[in-house]
């Protein structure tokens, strides 16, 4: 269990929102910053861990060397971080635990995108699976060795509810799998750490963690379709068959109608991201009044997300989705590629597992661990590559290919 209760908060908060001063506490007992607060600490444990620098070279959509100027994996996570910000202080919610949950909310994520993750979850369908929101969890409580007293990052309570909870609850009262997790169960990751720090896993999460799991829907929403712009897999003139897109490129037409197209490329994309921010934000404050939260405890007990989408943007959001899928991600041109990239992490696996001596010594199972175990240290070394080192990998070990 959590051993420890520390830190300093502020006044300017709503009464829900999350107090560093009265935070769980982290596994670890550690003494107090006299500068920082807890969630402060987090943030700053985040950015500067090697998970955080390896973000720069992972796939969003677009793999790294197609593009100076596409998302990586690590631009994608500074946007989710302005845009949790902006939600937390409009909000009157804990800034930095909103940050710091932004900043590691995607440090699981392995080479290539989704196209690595699918590999590596097929690879381990007989050791527990792969998911990326779990392999965050295990990037901040296991792989992560910086300190000299603990692996990890020893982060709160509360940011560590937060990574589990990225989607939501993960069980019902009786602790039976609901949502996505009803097919397969829940990861190991998330039941294991649980067990250690009891983190709720029937409950929301903070107000913070849900502010900063739906900046990152705003923000993919809205990068993406710039990254597909720019790709020319997506046009203006099959946006405006959206409703949202098109309401907005309708206007940006009647008030400048002689606009150059890349800047209606950047206008488009700034007033998307303002339009769900503030409809974010008003949604929000109709929940917080009708559910008058008086606790973050109350936020995790209400029953339902306390920060959400309107009805019409939930559907604006999800005709987006849609049409990114097909347009963007299953496109021919990103599917073949994306095939080769899960060729590349199915062959490292099979290659790692039947040849440990092929591994970096310091990664390479040793003789104590079971089959399970020893498949799983595997993924984490793959999960850990970026893109160029992944591809590296590959052309050492498969000079012929």
């Amino acid at each position: 269990m959590i051993t420890q209760k520390i830190g300093f908060g502020g006044s300017d908060r709503s009464s829900f929102a999350a107090d560093p001063a009265r935070s769980r506490g982290r596994f670890f007992a550690e003494p107090p910053s006299p500068t920082r607060t807890e969630y402060q600490r987090d943030r700053d444990r985040v950015v500067h861990s090697t998970g955080f620098r390896r973000l720069r070279e992972k796939t969003q959509v677009f793999l790294v060397d197609e593009g100076d100027h596409y998302r990586t994996r690590l631009t994608h996570t500074l946007e989710v971080s302005q845009i949790a910000r902006a939600l937390a202080r409009a909000l009157r919610l804990d800034e930095d635990l909103a940050e710091a949950l932004a900043l590691a909310h995607d440090l699981g994520h392995p080479p290539f995108g989704h196209a690595g993750e699918r590999a590596l979850d097929a690879a381990m369908v007989d050791y527990g699976g792969f998911d990326h929101n779990a392999q965050s969890v295990r990037v901040v409580t296991l792989l992560e060795r910086r300190y000299p007293r603990f692996d990890g990052l020893n982060l709160t309570w509360e940011t560590l509810e937060g990574l589990v909870k990225h989607n939501g609850p993960l069980t019902d009262r009786a602790g039976r799998p609901i949502g996505r997790y009803t097919e397969r169960g829940i990861p190991q990751t998330f039941t294991d750490v649980s067990a250690q720090n009891d983190l709720w896993l029937w409950s929301w999460p903070s107000a913070e963690a849900q502010a900063a799991a739906i900046a990152d829907d705003i923000a993919y929403d809205t990068h993406d379709i710039d990254d597909g712009l720019r790709a020319g897999l997506l046009s203006l003139e099959t946006l405006a068959d959206l409703e949202l897109p098109g309401r907005i490129l309708a206007d940006i037409a009647n008030e400048h109608p002689r606009l150059a197209t890349e800047r209606v490329i950047h206008e488009l994309g700034r007033r998307l991201i303002t339009v769900l921010i503030e409809d974010v934000i008003a949604e929000s404050l109709r929940r917080i009044e009708r559910m008058a939260p008086t606790s973050s405890d109350a936020v995790r007990e209400g029953g339902e997300a306390v920060i959400a989408f309107s009805e019409p943007m939930r559907k604006a959001d999800e005709e987006i989705k849609r049409h990114l899928h097909t347009a963007v991600y299953r496109h021919e041109s990103v599917m073949s590629v994306m095939g080769e990239a899960e060729d590349i992490v199915s062959r490292l696996f099979a290659r790692y597992r039947s040849d440990p001596e092929s591994m970096p010594a310091s990664w390479r199972p040793g003789p104590d661990l079971d089959d399970r175990a020893a498949a799983r240290q595997v993924a984490d070394f793959l999960a850990g590559m970026t893109d160029r080192y992944a591809t590296a990998e590959y052309r050492r070990l498969f000079p012929a290919a």
